[in-house]
């Protein structure tokens, strides 16, 4: 992930609703939700909710599969990794207080 990259990526969770769906997609995992499921998770109208459904497929963080006549949106955990190693190793370039913090059992101060 280039710098270019992580800035869309992090600027595609920069908003209450995309974080939600994000939230109930990792929940969902490799089943995926409907857009119409989505919306009614986070509360969203359909077509506020498929515009965020967009920008986040756009930006590679969602998977979207047409079956039949409903699209299946699906986390791609890959992008995610990707997402968080970029933080963790690039933007922070390994700090061990960093790392120490991922890990909820340690206290990272």
């Amino acid at each position: 992930m280039n710098e270019a990259e992580a800035l869309a990526t992090f600027g595609a969770l920069s908003n209450v609703t995309r974080l939600r769906i994000l939230k109930h997609l990792v929940k969902a995992g490799g089943d995926g939700l409907t857009a119409g499921e989505i919306s009614n998770e986070v509360e969203a109208t359909p077509s506020r909710a498929s515009f965020h459904l967009a920008e986040m497929t756009k930006t590679g963080l969602l998977i979207s599969e047409r079956q039949s006549r409903e699209i299946i949106y699906r986390v791609d955990f890959k992008s995610i990794g990707d997402m968080v190693h970029y933080l963790i190793h690039d933007c922070c370039e390994g700090n061990k207080t960093v790392q120490s913090c991922c890990n909820p059992n340690d206290n990272c101060l």
